[in-house]
């Protein structure tokens, strides 16, 4: 029996465990106010946890292009500036349907919104709201985003 276990956690438990991370990315909404920096949080549709719009990359766009697609169907940005190039990256395990987990990098893109729109893809699956740099860093679960985010 000890055999069995010994095999199976070799052919199937550790390479689980120790596979590379896999890669998303994610567009860290903000606007000007006089009162300073905002940022754009959403709600997950899983856990209600906020977060900021992130995705799978598509085919056929870059990393930026593919952040400004899942900012479009999560929190309803018709119109922004983003950066060519990621300003930071976070780590966190996403939750798969069979209660399995799975590592994540996702690659950071600043993203200066200049347009909302009310009806989006997604406005009956989430919520959104503008947070200060700080509050939105209290808000979110993952280290490296509260660090991103207390960095701005």
């Amino acid at each position: 029996m000890i055999h069995v276990l010994k095999r199976a956690w070799a052919d199937y438990v550790l390479p689980f465990r120790t596979r590379s991370k896999r890669v998303q990315v994610a567009a860290l909404c903000y606007k000007m106010t006089d009162d300073g920096m905002k940022v754009l949080l959403i709600t997950s549709r899983g856990t209600g946890r906020w977060i900021v719009p992130k995705g799978w990359p598509i085919e056929g766009k870059n990393g930026p292009e593919s952040a400004l697609q899942e900012a479009w169907e999560e929190a309803g940005v018709s119109r922004a500036d983003i950066e060519e190039e990621p300003m930071g990256y976070y780590d966190y395990a996403k939750g798969l349907d069979n209660g399995l987990s799975i590592p994540i990098e996702a690659q950071v893109y600043m993203t200066r919104v200049r347009e909302l729109k009310s009806a989006y893809p997604e406005v009956d699956q989430r919520e959104r709201r503008w947070f200060t740099p700080a509050e939105a860093a209290d808000l979110v679960d993952e280290p490296d985003l509260k660090a991103i985010l207390r960095s701005l």
